[in-house]
């Protein structure tokens, strides 16, 4: 035999193994989608990819044909997918700069508006949006303003309801509100309960909290401001696409976009939008 036959053969099996790696995969989230509607199918297939084998190893079960049988007929595995599928990784005042420069070039264009709606798509445990409702506040602003946060996963919905988070981040989070232009000091929005933190419930009075899906519902409102910010990146790009052409129909007229650290508006929709701040991913509609 050639002894380039038996690495012929290993790198054969190995294509075999991932094209049928990949089919395993492309009908689990076929199965998801069919059973309960939520659509994964678009997500950056190295991303879920990761996520897939962790849930095989997690549940223990020797193929991911074997976790979509369970997935299919138990509701607490079906929750636990869902749960680790849905990206939730967040914080107050995440990448302070970005809110820093909300508050110098978009606050005086909002301060024109007799009333201001907001969507925070991708909410995730909300602490972006207490994060936002504290800006607002500062600059006087909130009174006249409402906050849709939306997010796919309703137990992280519940989670920002509630408005309680670990004591063991507010030194971070103190550090991110003073360099994002804090005003006042942190620990007055908030009062320590048992081993975390309550912050006051004015901050979620003009906060709408509700589930909606960026890969499978539609435009509910016209908005004045969009932020989806770490959240295009786990898609792919035709997702991404869609997720844009939603934005641009949600946005109003000279509405503002304001995207994650490691985002920005896709080639096909360069054109309808003029960079606020390129660097901190804020843009503002231009047609």
């Amino acid at each position: 035999m050639d002894k380039a036959e038996p690495e012929m053969y290993a790198s054969q099996k190995d294509n075999s193994s991932s094209t049928l790696e990949k089919l395993e995969i492309e009908l689990l989230l076929q199965g998801v989608y069919d059973w309960c509607g939520y659509d994964f199918r678009e997500y950056a297939y190295n991303s879920i990819r990761r996520r897939v084998l962790h849930l095989v190893h997690r549940e223990n079960v020797g193929t991911i044909s074997q976790l979509l049988d369970r997935v299919l007929h138990d509701p607490d595995c079906l929750r636990r997918l869902i749960e680790d599928f849905t990206i939730n990784v967040t914080e107050m005042f995440r990448d302070p700069l970005f809110f820093r420069h909300f508050r110098e070039k978009v606050v005086p264009i909002l301060r024109t508006y007799p009333s201001i709606r907001i969507w925070h798509a991708g909410c995730s445990t909300g602490e972006e949006v207490y994060s936002m409702a504290i800006l607002l506040h500062e600059e006087g602003l909130y009174e006249k303003t409402k906050i849709y946060a939306t997010d796919i996963n309703t137990t992280v919905l519940k989670l920002a309801k509630g408005g309680i988070f670990s004591i063991e981040h507010m030194k971070k989070y103190t550090s991110n509100y003073l360099k994002a232009g804090g005003k006042q000091a942190f620990s007055d929005y908030y009062t320590v309960v048992n081993n975390g933190v309550k912050f006051d419930s004015f901050l979620t009075e003009n906060v709408i909290f509700a589930q909606h899906n960026l890969v499978t519902d539609k435009s509910f409102n016209e908005f004045h401001v969009i932020l989806c910010r770490n959240v295009l990146i786990y898609f792919n790009k035709e997702l991404q696409g869609k997720v844009h052409d939603l934005f641009h129909e949600s946005l109003g007229m000279f509405g503002i976009l304001g995207l994650g650290d490691k985002e920005s508006i896709s080639k096909h929709h360069a054109n309808y939008y003029e960079p606020i701040n390129v660097q901190r991913k804020l843009y503002r509609k231009v047609k």
